[in-house]
């Protein structure tokens, strides 16, 4: 089961892959190519070319997991509008969204985006 919070980072490849790849070649694709290290907690998102097919690969603390997902109708938002851009940062909420079939993940920002430390610092404190 993957426990989806809003500090779950999520990637996605912003290139159609092979569905025939298993763990490896998918880690390969995400070390390599999205620049990212599987081994800290985040999800890694791959689209079949003909977008039926999508593939997570995350790592769980013991094993590497991979799951897949066959649309019966329809077709997987594209993820690779942008040519020039190797991955494509989702969040929890985008991720599941794009598992669950919608269009509207990776055209454009569907979620605020994240809060940092150093924004927090620069609001304004509510008054009474």
């Amino acid at each position: 089961m993957i426990a989806l919070g809003p500090a779950v980072r999520a990637y996605a490849l912003a290139a159609p892959v092979d569905m025939r790849r298993g763990f490896e070649s998918l880690w390969a694709l995400a070390t390599h190519k999205m620049g990212h290290d599987v081994l800290v907690g985040a999800l890694f998102l791959f689209v079949g070319r003909d977008r039926r097919r999508a593939k997570v690969l995350y790592f769980d603390g013991t094993g590497l997991c991979l799951l897949h997902k066959r649309l019966e109708q329809g077709r997987f938002a594209c993820l690779w509008h942008n040519p020039a851009a190797a991955t494509v940062h989702l969040s929890a909420a985008e991720l599941q969204l794009f598992l669950q079939g919608c269009e509207l993940v990776g055209s454009r920002p569907l979620s605020p985006p994240a809060l940092t430390a150093c924004s927090l610092r620069t609001t304004r404190p509510f008054r009474s």
